[in-house]
């Protein structure tokens, strides 16, 4: 197994908003799904500025209570239902809603969850406010296989359903636990694809290399349990905490022919914060054969100093702050598709400070041509 390297600043963040998704569903679930106004759990809550805000869906512009929070938007789950046609439930005795539609079920939970195809998800946390929800617009709509877009001069929030490769997929996971130790890593497995050997290629791939980092994280886990629980035998006023190790799976594209996956190996060993390991995936549907980065930028002999000056100007326009001037990736860069680009990232103190997390770049395949 590869060096277990810093954790994402993002997803050490998604983790810990997480916790704030759990107080509100709690206490009140998430009102306005069933229709029944629940704004007691709102109390401790940040008050959203709701207004109507303008979208375009599929082209059609309407006007929709959304809000800001930190920069980033929030919709209401009723706009969900109403406008997009995915549909929401409310199960009072679990306290579990269901958001259903494309071949997709998206579960919010009380444990503090959003489960995605049974995939455990970090986002950040749903807001009740006034009877209604509020959900993170990009994170879920992306979920549901939609792109989003945004015009600056109408301040209009466009969606629009991708065309989808016919697939289907559920979580399996791996699963180990002990005192002050737990491993979970899950990893999806696929039906309905057209070329069963690609299928059954790519599923063979995705659950060995699963095993793969599930009995190397057993290992370190089981070796850092032992050598803190040696530590607290020593000096008995020291409390370490558990051991986890957990592999978080994110389909980033599923259409075009091409499937894009990473799979984020996240491990905490009892220091001051865990670290992460991202490992990306793309294969030909029609095939089932991994490619490489060279392979989706259509074999262009400048691929790489495409992508340098794509990156180069992003660094510029986003003014990011660099520990080391950024020269070149390699070749063989690791990588993943998204929304029809490539996107390369840097990893955790690679090239920029640890609040920057992993910077991701994306490079659309028109660049190659």
């Amino acid at each position: 197994m590869a060096m277990i390297r810093k954790a994402s600043h993002s997803f050490v963040l998604r983790r810990a908003k997480i916790a704030a998704l759990a107080a509100t569903l709690a206490v009140a679930g998430v009102a306005g799904v069933a229709g029944t106004a629940r704004a007691d759990a709102a109390a401790s809550q940040t008050q959203l500025q709701v207004s109507a805000r303008p979208f375009a869906i599929d082209g059609k512009k309407v006007y929709l209570p959304a809000a800001l929070v930190n920069g980033e938007s929030y919709i209401g789950l009723r706009s969900l239902n109403d406008q997009l046609g995915i549909a929401t439930s409310w199960d009072p005795k679990t306290k579990v809603t269901t958001l259903t539609g494309r071949g997709r079920t998206m579960q919010l939970t009380p444990a503090s969850e959003y489960r995605l195809n049974g995939e455990r998800l970090y986002a950040s946390p749903a807001y009740i406010q006034a009877g209604s929800t509020f959900v993170p617009l990009r994170f879920v709509l992306e979920s549901f296989g939609y792109s989003i877009g945004y015009d600056a001069s109408s301040k209009t929030v466009s969606i629009a359903p991708i065309a989808e490769n016919g697939l289907s997929w559920k979580t399996e996971q791996l699963t180990h636990a002990a005192t002050k130790l737990s491993l979970t890593v899950s990893y999806p497995v696929f039906s309905g694809m057209e070329n069963q050997e690609a299928q059954a290629k790519i599923n063979a791939k995705l659950k060995a290399d699963a095993e793969k980092y599930a009995a190397s994280g057993r290992q370190t886990l089981e070796k850092a349990a032992k050598d803190n629980a040696d530590a607290e035998k020593s000096y008995p006023d020291t409390n370490i905490p558990p051991v986890e190790y957990e592999g978080i799976y994110t389909i980033a594209q599923n259409s075009a022919g091409l499937l894009s996956l990473y799979v984020d190996y996240y491990v905490y060993l009892g220091g001051a914060h865990g670290g992460t390991e991202r490992v990306p995936y793309t294969f030909d549907l029609k095939t089932g054969n991994l490619l490489t980065l060279k392979d989706v930028a259509g074999g262009s002999a400048d691929y790489v100093p495409i992508i340098n000056r794509a990156i180069q100007t992003q660094i510029k326009e986003r003014k990011l702050d660099l520990l080391a001037p950024f020269k070149t990736i390699e070749a063989d860069r690791p990588f993943f598709m998204k929304n029809g680009a490539v996107v390369v990232y840097f990893e955790q103190y690679e090239y920029t400070p640890y609040a920057a997390g992993m910077p991701e770049f994306a490079v659309p395949l028109s660049a190659f041509k």
